[in-house]
């Protein structure tokens, strides 16, 4: 053995498994913009969504394990930034928004510029220490996989009523942009850590997941636009609770 160089420790299989997943939603929102550019759509959008499977696994897996590092949280951001900031507005602007692609290439830019600063944001904030715990339970802005699923919402409300609910390109253009600006805004979010279920609702819970999953496996499109329209809804809905909150916790101090 060489002076000076220390044997390497074998790693068990356990501590690369969140990067593993991390892996797998980089390649399912690069795959989705492959299935783009054959204009396949179907397969796009699940592309993107299985992405954001993965990313909401990765964490919970290291968490579990307790194995999370700062290789891993960076390695979940450049992932992000490709399958939530790029290939949503690629697989967008495929779809529709070259027909229009002043406006549309435009929407596509801001879309992931904001998403990439959105997520830059979002690793500064963890090493915030001078945050309440409360405020912890809120995201601030739109997180990356909702803004994903929330930019291809008019995909999935063609894919499953047809071209009748089709909305004019520069109105998609728009809307991009908007979904953008609300991922960098300071508006509270809802998180699912902050969010508590009396015991008992824990058995009705458990019902509603079963429900849900099922719904996506016979009818993905209806159950996802559903999905990304309850989201919308529960915006305002997060903002009125943070600033109720902030009122209470101003009146304890």
């Amino acid at each position: 053995m060489a002076l000076g160089l220390r044997p390497r420790k074998d790693l068990p299989l356990t501590r690369l498994l969140p990067n593993m997943i991390t892996l797998l939603s980089l390649c399912s929102g690069l795959t989705a913009m492959r299935y783009a550019v054959h204009e396949q759509w179907h397969e796009a959008a699940l592309g993107v969504v299985l992405a954001g499977v993965f990313d909401m696994l990765d964490g919970r897996v290291a968490r579990m394990l307790n194995i999370a590092s700062k290789f891993g949280a960076e390695l979940d951001s450049l992932a992000d930034a490709i399958s939530f900031g790029v290939a949503p507005g690629f697989i967008m602007y495929q779809w529709t928004l070259k027909d229009d692609h002043h406006l549309g290439w435009i929407a596509v830019l801001v879309y992931a510029v904001c998403t990439t600063l959105r997520l830059a944001r979002f690793n500064t904030m963890l090493e915030d220490q001078a945050a309440q715990p409360w405020v912890k339970t809120y995201f601030t802005g739109v997180p990356a996989p909702g803004g994903a699923g929330l930019a291809i919402l008019p995909l999935f409300l063609v894919l499953q009523f047809g071209a009748d609910v089709m909305l004019p390109t520069p109105v998609i253009s728009i809307w991009l942009i908007i979904v953008g600006g609300l991922m960098v805004s300071r508006l509270p979010t809802l998180s699912l850590k902050g969010l508590r279920v009396k015991p008992a609702w824990v058995a009705p819970m458990f019902g509603l997941a079963v429900l849900l999953l099922a719904a996506l496996i016979t009818n993905p499109w209806l159950t996802l636009s559903a999905v990304g329209t309850v989201y919308m809804v529960s915006l305002p809905l997060g903002w009125y609770r943070y600033h109720l909150q902030e009122r209470r916790e101003a009146r304890r101090s």
